[in-house]
């Protein structure tokens, strides 16, 4: 059984391949009504701020298809995650604090520490209680 934690959706991800990465992020930034920024500590990530208010939205260079991912941060990962695969995920992979999941459906989502300024966090994070 988990324990009581808190947890939100943090993101959107638009993952798309590597060499497509950065006409993506230039197109989703003009849907979106954003302007694309490097991430830089992760040069895999383009922020799109303020596409989405209250959500980060952002595009992800991978080695794979096109595809979106959700983000979820929370303040415990270890329970976030085994309460969502008690729900029906499965686990995929690690990647250095996060937990990549596959949604029942085939959706890919990952588990997150909080990455959201801790008062925004504070104030729209749902508690979850076992």
């Amino acid at each position: 059984m988990w324990r009581m934690h808190r947890t939100r959706l943090y993101a959107v991800i638009i993952d798309a391949p590597r060499q497509e990465a950065s006409r993506a992020a230039g197109f989703w930034a003009a849907v979106l009504g954003s302007t694309p920024r490097p991430v830089p500590d992760e040069p895999q990530f383009t922020d799109l701020p303020e596409a989405v208010p209250g959500l980060t939205v952002a595009v992800q260079a991978v080695d794979d298809t096109a595809r979106y991912h959700l983000d979820i941060e929370t303040d415990d990962v270890d329970a976030e995650t085994e309460r969502l695969l008690a729900l029906g995920a499965t686990e995929v992979d690690r990647w250095l604090e996060c937990r990549i999941l596959r949604a029942p459906g085939g959706h890919l989502l990952c588990v997150v520490p909080v990455h959201s300024d801790p008062g925004f966090f504070a104030a729209h994070a749902r508690t979850i209680t076992p």
